[in-house]
């Protein structure tokens, strides 16, 4: 979800990857974009090596539905800096929240549909003169290698390589022209497909996604997205009684660029424990 918030006022709001759609509420002025996205390096022709990465692939699809059913079960904390960049990229204006963090996955009905939901720790202090980006959903990234989604993208293998003693399959993705998108900007109840292209790194070993770096394929300048990128980081969390080990979202970075604003969120999760809902019975007639 992304907020452009100025004043304690929503001025837009896109709502992402929940049940695949993305919502703005505002129209934001156009600008022309030259630099083109990079193009990855050709794939490999080893045989040996697209046999591994096509299993890899199928084992994370796997994990996919899997990893939304884990999120149910746990809650998290989510640090949140909300960044104001400058021209010079450093940046000149930033805010601080802290948040109970939770996020929920329905497959009722045949599709994926996440809701987010988010408790305040600590709130930030609220300059009214700033307009700062509010961003949520972007842990659900992963929908890009859900099933319902497999027939939108071309997957690349691209090269494997040891990272800290785990060895990973790079992966780049790119839309397919008019195929269904797992994010949409929505302006005046009408919605546009976001065109979503770049790396998935799979653990070859566990399936697991460890990093998934994404942005537009195309640019939106006719809606005044100039640009927009996220990185998100999974890594391995350990419940106990009973012992169980979970891949959850790390860290998630977000800029996103219109003509006359910057901005970059990082969002970070730790402190993961189960989710566990207290029932009180109470019997008599004593009040409550």
């Amino acid at each position: 979800m992304i907020n452009f918030r100025k004043s304690g006022k929503v001025t837009l709001a896109v709502l992402a990857l929940l049940a695949g759609i993305l919502a703005c509420t505002a129209l934001l002025c156009a600008q022309t974009k030259e630099a083109e996205p990079d193009t990855p390096a050709a794939a490999p022709a080893d045989p040996a090596f697209l046999a591994r990465a096509n299993e890899t692939m199928v084992h994370a699809r796997k994990l996919i539905d899997h990893f939304f059913e884990q999120t149910n079960n746990v809650v998290c904390d989510e640090d949140v800096a909300q960044t104001i960049v400058g021209k010079n990229g450093k940046p000149v204006y930033r805010e601080e929240s802290v948040f109970e963090y939770q996020m929920q996955a329905n497959t009722r009905g045949g599709s994926v549909k996440l809701v987010e939901s988010r408790e305040a720790r600590k709130e930030a202090f609220r300059d009214p003169t700033k307009t700062l980006l509010i961003t949520n959903g972007f842990a659900s990234m992963l929908l890009v290698l859900h099933p319902d989604f497999e027939a939108s993208y071309v997957f690349t293998p691209l090269t494997e390589d040891v990272i800290d003693g785990r060895v990973l399959l790079k992966i780049h993705f790119k839309p397919v022209p008019g195929a269904s998108s797992p994010a949409a900007l929505q302006l005046k109840s009408r919605n546009y497909p976001l065109p979503l292209t770049g790396d998935i790194w799979i653990d070859t070993e566990s399936g697991a996604v460890v990093k998934l770096v994404a942005g537009l394929d195309t640019n939106l300048d006719d809606l005044g997205l100039h640009d927009l990128r996220s990185e998100i980081h999974y890594s391995v969390v350990q419940f106990h009684d009973p012992e169980e080990a979970y891949w959850m979202p790390s860290s998630a970075v977000i800029d996103v660029e219109t003509p006359k604003q910057h901005w970059r969120n990082v969002h970070r999760f730790t402190d993961y424990r189960r989710f566990r809902a207290t029932i009180q019975v109470q019997i008599g007639d004593e009040k409550p």
